[in-house]
């Protein structure tokens, strides 16, 4: 599952510069990649913990 979320941004990338290549823009295609490129990268930073998180846990074992 975790190399879906790299297809996802490789191929949203690769859409969204393939429709501002030509010269008459598609712009539903750039939206397209832009969002299937943007949801890659949310779907990875939701694995990220956060570092908030981390110092919390830091503080309870200290304890």
């Amino acid at each position: 599952m975790k190399y879906f979320n790299y297809i996802l941004i490789v191929v949203g990338a690769i859409v969204a510069m393939y429709a501002k290549v030509g010269s008459d823009q598609n712009q539903f295609i750039l939206i397209g990649g832009i969002v299937v490129l943007m949801i890659g990268v949310y779907r990875i930073s939701k694995s990220i913990p956060s570092k908030r998180d981390e110092e919390i846990n830091d503080e309870n074992m200290a304890q």
